[in-house]
């Protein structure tokens, strides 16, 4: 294998489902601000909106998840421009 091509900043990183709450610790390079603590050990955060235990294709469940209103935005922004 090739030497020094790896990111040498692998680590522990919780993945946190937005919809849900639920968490997922995994190994990552992925650069957070934020962190929480679990089972007593701090690990940096990364938010998600979606993951694969809240997502339709995996859950069965069909489930709206309009975050922060995102068609309500998009309409206010764009909805108008054609109307005269």
């Amino acid at each position: 294998m090739k030497q020094d091509i790896h990111p040498s900043n692998y680590r522990e990183v919780v993945f946190k489902d937005m919809s849900n709450e639920e968490i997922f610790i995994t190994r990552s390079t992925v650069a957070s601000k934020e962190t929480i603590e679990v089972e007593g050990k701090t690990y940096p955060l990364v938010k998600l909106e979606i993951t694969s235990s809240s997502h339709p294709y995996f859950t069965g469940k069909q489930k709206l998840v309009d975050t922060a209103g995102r068609v309500d935005k998009f309409m206010q922004r764009y909805g108008k421009r054609n109307k005269k």
